[in-house]
Order: C-alpha cells, then sequence, then structure tokens
C-alpha cells in the first residue's frame, strides 16, 4: 500500500493525496494550486497518474485548494464517483462552475493581451464551464457519521471538521490480505468556538495521520479582540475617515461568518448603519446554500438568523449580482462595505475593488483569513506600498489590517488539542497543509507537548504503509 502526497506538502495549497494498493488506486482531493505563476504552472502540468485509472476520490470539503482539479481529472478520463457531504455537494454546484468561468474569463483577457503585443500562442483554461458540469454529474453525497464502501476493500466515514459548511475529517479504512489499515486524513480543521458551524469532531484512533498546519505556528487572538478590531476598523473608517471598507473573502465561510458577525455587531450597538455589498454571485449561492442546511449551524448563528427575521431595523445587506452594478460601486467613495471574492485577492471581483480604493488614504482593506505566499493578499499583509493590478501599479495608501482571529482553520493550540483525543499515538503523522515553517513548528510542538512523532513530507514523495 502505497500514499503519494501529489500536493499540499510543505505548501498551502493543491490539497491532493493518491493511495495505491494491488486492487485499488484512489485519491482524497483534488486541490488547485494557487498563489502566482508557479501555481499556474503546477495546475497546468499533467497529472502524476493516469486519471482513468482512478476508482475514486473521497473530498474533504468545497474550497478549491482541495476540489479545484476536480473538472480537470474528469476532462483527462477520470469516470468514477466523488463522494462528499451533501452540504460540500451543494456548495460544489456553484464553486466548481464559478472558477471555470473566473478560468475563461481570465484566459480570455490574457489572450487578448497576447495579441495586442502580436504573440501568436493562445492560452486555453484549465478546464471549461461545461467540463465542471460533467464533473458535477459524478458526485456521491454522503451524511455525516455514516460508514460507506466505495470499493469492496475499503470503508470510510466522514466526520464534521468544523471548518466550513459540510467538511468532513476522512476516517478511512484500507484493505490489505486480510488486515485493515486506518488512515485518517484531518482535512481543514476549524477553529472551536468560531461562528457558523459546529465545533470539529474528535477522532480517537488512526494507523496513519495527515494533520494541516495552516496555522501551525502561531495561536490566533482572542474572539474578543478580534471583535474589538473589527469594530474599531470599521467605525473608524466610515464615521471618522470618511471612506470604504474593503473586504476580501472567500465566498464559502468567510463570507456567511462576516454577515453573521456584522449583524451580531449591530445587535449589541456596537455599529451603526451600514450599507453592506456582497459582490459576488456566488456568495449570494452559497448563503442561500448555508441556509439551506440550517441544521449544521450552531446555536449563535440560528439566534441570529431569527433576530433577523424578527426585526425590521437591521443592517441593509445588498447581494451584486450582474458586473454592471459591481461596477457602480467603484464610484462611490465612501459609506460602503464591500465584501468580494476572491479570498488572496487572485482572482474575481476583488481587485477591481482594490484598484480603485487601496490608493486612497480613507479607505480600509481587512484582510480576515489567510493569505498563501506570492498571492496578492499575501503581499498586502507583507507591507507591500504598491502593487501590479490588471497591468497597472497601484499604490497602496489605505489602512491594511490584518483580523487574524477570524480564521476558520484551528490554531497550534487547537491542533494540539485535537491530537490530545487520540488514544495513542498513530504509527506514523505526517504534517501537511502549510508552509513549510508552520508545519515545522507544529512538528515541534507535537514532540514537545506529546513527545510524539511527526513529519512532513516532500512534495511527489511516495511512502510505503
Amino acid at each position: 500500500m502505497q500514499l503519494t502526497f501529489l500536493g499540499a506538502a510543505g505548501e498551502v495549497t493543491g490539497s491532493s493525496y493518491l493511495i495505491e494498493t494491488e486492487t485499488i488506486r484512489f485519491l482524497v482531493d483534488c486541490g488547485m494550486f494557487q498563489g502566482g505563476r508557479e501555481a499556474d504552472r503546477k495546475n497546468r502540468t499533467a497529472f502524476k497518474f493516469d486519471p482513468k485509472t482512478i476508482d475514486f476520490v473521497l473530498l474533504t470539503h468545497a474550497h478549491i485548494d482541495h476540489s479545484g482539479l476536480l473538472p480537470r481529472l474528469s476532462a483527462w478520463g477520470f469516470r468514477g464517483p466523488v463522494y462528499c457531504t451533501a452540504a460540500t455537494a451543494d456548495l460544489l454546484q456553484v464553486m466548481l462552475k464559478d472558477s471555470a468561468y473566473i478560468q475563461e474569463k481570465e484566459i480570455e483577457w490574457r489572450n487578448k493581451s497576447r495579441h495586442y503585443s502580436r504573440s501568436t500562442q493562445e492560452l486555453a483554461p484549465l478546464y471549461t464551464v461545461t467540463q465542471a458540469e460533467v464533473l458535477l454529474k459524478q458526485l456521491i453525497r454522503v451524511d455525516y457519521n455514516t460508514e460507506i464502501n466505495p470499493h469492496p476493500s475499503v470503508r470510510c466515514c466522514f466526520r464534521d471538521a468544523g471548518h466550513i459548511l459540510g467538511s468532513a475529517i476522512i476516517e478511512l479504512w484500507v484493505k490489505k490480505h486480510s488486515n485493515y489499515k486506518k488512515i485518517v486524513f484531518s482535512g481543514d480543521l476549524g477553529q472551536p468556538g468560531h461562528p457558523i458551524v459546529r465545533d470539529p469532531a474528535f477522532i480517537q484512533q488512526a494507523d496513519i495521520l495527515l494533520i494541516e498546519s495552516t496555522y501551525g505556528n502561531r495561536l490566533h487572538r482572542t474572539m474578543s479582540d478580534t471583535l474589538d478590531e473589527l469594530v474599531h476598523a470599521i467605525n473608524h473608517t466610515l464615521i471618522h475617515k470618511g471612506g470604504n471598507v474593503i473586504i476580501p473573502a472567500f465566498t464559502v465561510g468567510r463570507t456567511q461568518d462576516l454577515l453573521f458577525l456584522l449583524i451580531d455587531l449591530y445587535r449589541q450597538g456596537k455599529l451603526g448603519e451600514m450599507d453592506i455589498y456582497v459582490d459576488s454571485p456566488m456568495a449570494r449561492a452559497a448563503t442561500e446554500i448555508t441556509l439551506k442546511h440550517i441544521a449544521l449551524l450552531d446555536k449563535e448563528a440560528s439566534d441570529a438568523l431569527q433576530w433577523m427575521n424578527k426585526n425590521v431595523r437591521k443592517p441593509q445587506i445588498h447581494f451584486v449580482q450582474d458586473i454592471e452594478e459591481s461596477m457602480q460601486l467603484n464610484h462611490k467613495k465612501h459609506g460602503l462595505i464591500i465584501i468580494s471574492a476572491s479570498g488572496m485577492c487572485d482572482a474575481g471581483r476583488i481587485k477591481h475593488h482594490l484598484k480603485y480604493n487601496l490608493d486612497r488614504s480613507e479607505c480600509s482593506i481587512l484582510i480576515t483569513g489567510f493569505q498563501a505566499e506570492r498571492t496578492l493578499g499575501r503581499r498586502l499583509v507583507d507591507g507591500a506600498r504598491k502593487v501590479r493590478i490588471f497591468g497597472e501599479d497601484v499604490h497602496v495608501k489605505a489602512t491594511i489590517y490584518t483580523i487574524g482571529g477570524l480564521s476558520a482553520h484551528a490554531d497550534q493550540a487547537d491542533l494540539i488539542n485535537w491530537l490530545r483525543h487520540f488514544q495513542k499515538m498513530p504509527e506514523k503523522i505526517f504534517v501537511v497543509h502549510g508552509e513549510f515553517s508552520n508545519s515545522s513548528a507544529l512538528v515541534t510542538a507535537i514532540q514537545q507537548k506529546l513527545n510524539w512523532t511527526a513529519c512532513i513530507p516532500e512534495q511527489l514523495s511516495v511512502v510505503t504503509l
């Protein structure tokens, strides 16, 4: 039995793992790499296996860095089922088609630029909307806490990861001869006490464990301090400086978290009247899907929804659908809170809002989630005074707030606490889905706090289990 680390090894994005025995070959996740030209090169590189030989895929959740190459896998010959939770399947109906649409438009723009520069080589998108729609027909919905058998030699169970709606920890039993080897994929583990979703489930036993380490080197700010900073940033920008608040946010998870928090802070009287624009058709769809799966929400989120339904006086929330309405926002110089995708600022409508607001000192940019290396969001967090957007230099004069306590990822203390619930140390622990320094810090913490041994796998490394 072999495990190959196809992505998210020594880096955050591109989550994908290949498991092979003499009788079966399948993937856990098939994510897109994100963050600059190197990521684009990796996404366009041929798969390290023949997609036609993959029997099935198990998917932890809908975020593009875990699901984004599934349509490409299908387009290259994969015809098997993709198992995921019902909420994940609903989200993918929106997210993968949106991802394909964005790629088609970006490639169209790049090809026009090449035409003007007299370059003859046409570029093609990673996959098209049509190809995404084909893949979506291969989804198989599974319930939390229900064991399934995707193959006679494989059993698996999806547990709530508490990261985003539908996110899962995957418990996996793979049969080799007469024995089963238990492999646990943490997926992206949520932060306990985080708004909207429930806390992550605990696992008690594993032979092999793959654990994420996005924030393996740090502790999040307390929610109280985080909300104080959020209130200050918004009130100072809207009331005292008279500018706009621009919030890059993942359309699934982070956008819904922010809407809940803004509603709750208004309800508490900490924020005044607000004009909130959610500029992402996909975010509207994701919010509607969230409301459809209300049974998966925590009590605080349910209470906030009930309050919104009962009160006439409440924040004004506008979901922007068409491009023309989105463009009109660029002419409004003050009083707006604009929440838009993508969360790392590398694609989508957020780039337009940054272009029109970054060079204005009265505005603020609120970074509320992890920013991978080489992304535009990361350059802003690192203090860049000038960035390039759509081929133009834009000076950074707006105030950049990094509000880390809103992360949907567990921090180092949360990860160690999650590990403490194992009855004994797994035979092998692989620390994945983190920049190398973050993963290294978690490896050290595991050694010091639990006296366990863990390692960071190399990209494309193969391990015999």
